[in-house]
């Protein structure tokens, strides 16, 4: 019994130096941030009205509960994305829906009655009608006794053909916001007969059957969905204790919630380094809450805090013009 005891003490000690020695190898504590030093920054929307995320549901319209406006900024427009990049966005997110003409229409909803004045499903709608909308008729942040944006968006609905004109040399990540395969195709068929705009398109997402469609057809284009993501994190935790990044995080976008980032092998520095080394791009969100359908960004000073030190990937924000000051402003 005393041998056997022995045994026993002798394995849980085994156990706990090798459990003691994967924690160290994947420790950041001593391991030198890499990249040069400036955190990249992706922008939701471009510069856009914000808004309360209290019992968000699919359905929602977000316009008719925004905070109170700060700017006259609204989502998915050129001045919006414009405003941006000069702001300091490495990369803007976009929304696209492919109408009836096969040309791809720049907005989140899916259907136009919660933020414009007009009626209908998005994808269904000429490109002409949703031209004629004013994006910015249906915000209120008082429960509709004002509409501040009333009139400041009308005709301001884009393309992604007018997008990509306008700003030929900048990044945006697409979000498919239906699960139509052919919007894929139209993607790649759009970067064929314009070869120039190829590196504007800097990943996809979103819907299952256009975003894998998409990553099939244009060469070298990074994303992700719902599926593979989760894949990519499920494997990673299987093999990553060891260094070993799976072949579902290869060549791809790994989005890392702050509030669970503790739980990855290696965060921050050495798993955003085996992240990149295998062709894959990190992208750091706020905290998630598995409650809330909304995006939830670095969207406030306080959440500058769950940036590391030295992070070498992007982060995700929805209110670009006050983070990427305030980092400027501590050098980062």
């Amino acid at each position: 019994m005393k041998t056997f005891g022995r045994l026993a003490l002798y394995g849980l000690g085994g156990l706990l130096v090798f459990l003691l020695g994967v924690v160290l190898y994947n420790a950041s504590w001593f391991d030198a941030p890499h990249g040069d030093g400036h955190i990249k920054l992706l922008a939701h929307r471009g510069v856009h009205q914000t808004f309360s995320h209290d019992d968000l549901k699919n359905d929602t319209c977000t316009a008719e509960r925004i905070n109170p406006p700060t700017h006259d900024f609204i989502e998915n427009t050129l001045p919006a994305m414009e405003a941006a990049f000069a702001a300091g966005a490495d990369v803007v997110e976009l929304d696209v829906h492919l109408t009836p003409e096969k040309t791809f229409a720049v907005m989140h909803d899916w259907t136009v009655d919660c933020r414009t004045e007009g009626k209908g499903v998005t994808e269904e709608l000429g490109i002409a009608y949703l031209k004629t909308l004013d994006l910015g008729y249906g915000y209120t942040a008082d429960n509709g006794k004002t509409f501040p944006l009333r009139g400041k968006g009308v005709g301001l609905l884009p393309t992604l053909d007018e997008v990509l004109t306008r700003f030929p040399d900048k990044h945006f990540l697409i979000n498919f916001k239906s699960r139509r395969a052919e919007e894929g195709e139209a993607l790649a068929n759009l970067i064929k007969a314009h070869p120039e705009w190829r590196k504007a398109i800097w990943g996809s997402y979103g819907g299952g059957e256009p975003t894998d469609k998409s990553l099939a057809l244009i060469d070298g284009l990074r994303g992700y969905t719902n599926k593979s993501l989760m894949k990519c994190i499920m494997d990673y935790e299987l093999t990553g204790w060891t260094g070993i990044v799976p072949g579902s995080c290869r060549n791809t976008i790994v989005v890392v919630p702050s509030n669970y980032a503790w739980a990855v092998w290696g965060w921050p520095h050495k798993f955003t380094r085996r992240i990149e080394q295998a062709g894959s791009t990190v992208i750091l969100l706020g905290p998630l809450d598995l409650k809330d359908v909304g995006s939830t960004g670095i969207d406030s000073l306080d959440d500058i805090k769950h940036i590391p030190a030295g992070f070498a990937g992007f982060v995700w924000t929805n209110r670009i013009e006050l983070i990427a000051p305030e980092l400027r402003r501590q050098g980062r």
